[in-house]
C-alpha cells in the first residue's frame, strides 16, 4: 500500500492546527524568546521539533515531562540519550548538591575520580580511562592521540555517521565516490578529503581499500549506526573490521554513546568487541555534561610514555573544566544507581513490546514498513531495513516523519526528533508502551483507511 500524499498533507494541516491551539503558553514563550535567542531557541537544532514552535518544558521526572501548558508527555526521546537513565534522578541530584557545596572545580583529582575509572573499566573492559565533558570532546581527543601514536594523518569513518561536532567526521561519500562535507555541515575548516577517508557501513572490502593507502591512523565507528537511524551490522562484519584494522596497523575506536542501549557494557561487551579506544558520553552523567574514553593496556602504556612533557597542557587534549569534580560526582551517582544489568532486564523487554506494537500497527493496514531494535532502543522505517548509512539517508521521508511526530506529540508522546526512534529508561512502564501502540495504530489508520 502507498501513502496518499494529498491525504497526508490534509492530515498534517489538521495536526498543526491542533498543536497551535493546545499550546498557547509555549507559543507565547517562543515568541518572547525570538527577541534574544537566535531562531528563538538555545541551539539551532531545536527548530527541528514538529509544530510551528517548540514546546517549553516546565518539569521532567522519570519517563515523563510536563510542558508550560500543563500537558504531560510520555518521553521516548530522553534527551536523545542524555537522559537515558530517566529524568530527575534523586541520586544524581543529591550528589550534585553535595559536591557543589564542597567545590565544583579545582584542576585536581576528586575523591570520585578513581571510583569512576574503576567502574568504567569494569563495565566496558578497557583498563585505563580519561575524562571529557562530552562524547564529542572524547572523540576529538582520541583522534589526536591516534594520529600521534601512528604518525598517520588521516582518519576513517562510516558514510553518514555522526560522532558529534568533530570536523573530520562530518563527511560522506558523494555520488561519484569522493569524500565531501556532510549536508548541513557549517563552515568546514578544510576540505574533508584532506583529513578523512569514508567507507560504507557493512562493506569490509571498501574498508580494506581505504586502509591499504597506509595513511589512516584510526577507524572511528559506532558498532551499529544510530544517528542516521538504526543500521545493524551484518554477521561477521565487526570481526572483519577488527581483523582488517589490525592487519593495517590502524587503531579501532568504538563510540558507544548511543549503542550502550545494547546492555550495561554496550555492544563492546555484549558482542565481544576489542577496540583500542572506547568512547562514551552523555548517558553516564545522568543528564550532566560528561564523557570519557578508555584504552587498551598497550595504548595506555604508549600514551603514558608520550604525554609526560611540560607542554601537555597545550596538547589539545582536555580543557580547564574537563574532569571537574561535579561531573565526576554525577557519573559516580549514575553508574552506581542505574544502567545496571537489572535495569536493562527491565528496559529491553519494554523495547521488544514497543517493537511488536509498531509492527502490528503497520501490518494491520498493509503498509510495507519495518521496525528495527537494538537493546532498549527501537525505530520504525517506511521501507525495508537499510544496510548502509547512505541507504538510510535516502530512505528519509520528511513529510511522513513530520506527521508521525506531530500526531504523537498531540497525543502526549515525544519521540526523538531526528528519527522515528524510541529509547527506554528504567522508569518506563508497559502502560506507556501500550499507549504508544494505540496512538501509532491510530496514525497509520488515519493515513490509510477512508
Amino acid at each position: 500500500m502507498q501513502i496518499d500524499r494529498s491525504r497526508l498533507a490534509v492530515l498534517h494541516v489538521a495536526e498543526l492546527a491542533r498543536y497551535d491551539e493546545s499550546h498557547p503558553r509555549s507559543r507565547e514563550l517562543a515568541r518572547e524568546a525570538s527577541r534574544s535567542l537566535l531562531s528563538g531557541v538555545p541551539m539551532p537544532w531545536m527548530t527541528r521539533w514538529p509544530g510551528s514552535f517548540p514546546l517549553t518544558v516546565a518539569a521532567a521526572e522519570g519517563s515523563r515531562f510536563v510542558d508550560v501548558d500543563g500537558i504531560e508527555y510520555d518521553d521516548f526521546c530522553l534527551g536523545d540519550t542524555g537522559a537515558m537513565t530517566g529524568h530527575g534522578l534523586s541520586a544524581v541530584a543529591d550528589a550534585l548538591h553535595a559536591q557543589a557545596k564542597r567545590g565544583i572545580t579545582t584542576m585536581l583529582p576528586s575523591l570520585d575520580a578513581t571510583w569512576v575509572a574503576d567502574e568504567l573499566a569494569r563495565r566496558f573492559g578497557l583498563p585505563k580511562w580519561q575524562m571529557a565533558l562530552s562524547a564529542t570532546d572524547a572523540n576529538r581527543f582520541v583522534l589526536r592521540l591516534s594520529r600521534m601514536l601512528t604518525k598517520r594523518p588521516k582518519i576513517c569513518v562510516m558514510d553518514w555517521c555522526y560522532h558529534g561536532t568533530v570536523d573530520e567526521t562530518l563527511a560522506i561519500l558523494s555520488s561519484l565516490g569522493g569524500v565531501v562535507s556532510r549536508p548541513g555541515a557549517i563552515g568546514p575548516q578544510v576540505d574533508p578529503n584532506l583529513t578523512t577517508r569514508v567507507v560504507p557501513f557493512n562493506d569490509i572490502r571498501a574498508l580494506e581499500r581505504a586502509l591499504a593507502h597506509g595513511d589512516v591512523a584510526c577507524v572511528l565507528m559506532e558498532p551499529a549506526l544510530t544517528n542516521i537511524g538504526i543500521v545493524l551490522p551484518e554477521p561477521g562484519y565487526l570481526d572483519d573490521v577488527r581483523r582488517v584494522t589490525r592487519e593495517a596497523g590502524t587503531l579501532l575506536v568504538i563510540d558507544e554513546t548511543h549503542t550502550i542501549c545494547a546492555g550495561p557494557g554496550g555492544c563492546t561487551v555484549e558482542w565481544g568487541l576489542e577496540p583500542d579506544f572506547f568512547v562514551i558520553g552523555k548517558p553516564i552523567g545522568g543528564g550532566m555534561p560528561a564523557g570519557a574514553y578508555g584504552m587498551s593496556s598497550d595504548v595506555a602504556l604508549r600514551l603514558e610514555n608520550a604525554l609526560g612533557g611540560d607542554d601537555v597542557d597545550v596538547s589539545g587534549i582536555g580543557g580547564t573544566l574537563t574532569g571537574n569534580a561535579l561531573s565526576l560526582s554525577a557519573i559516580r551517582a549514575t553508574l552506581s544507581s542505574t544502567l545496571r544489568a537489572q535495569d536493562f532486564e527491565r528496559m529491553i523487554p519494554l523495547a521488544e513490546m514497543w517493537t511488536d506494537g509498531v509492527r502490528s500497527g503497520y501490518e494491520s493496514v498493509g503498509l510495507a514498513w519495518h521496525v528495527q531494535r537494538l537493546g532498549c532502543r527501537a525505530e520504525y522505517w517506511f521501507c525495508p531495513p537499510p544496510r548502509t548509512g547512505a541507504q538510510a539517508a535516502a530512505a528519509v521521508d520528511h513529510e511522513l516523519d513530520a506527521f508521525m511526530h506531530l500526531f504523537a506529540i498531540n497525543r502526549g508522546i515525544l519521540m526523538t526528533p531526528f528519527h522515528n526512534m524510541a529509547l527506554f529508561s528504567p522508569a518506563h512502564t508497559k502502560d506507556q508502551v501500550e499507549r504508544h501502540t494505540a496512538v501509532f495504530a491510530e496514525a497509520v489508520h488515519a493515513l490509510t483507511v477512508s
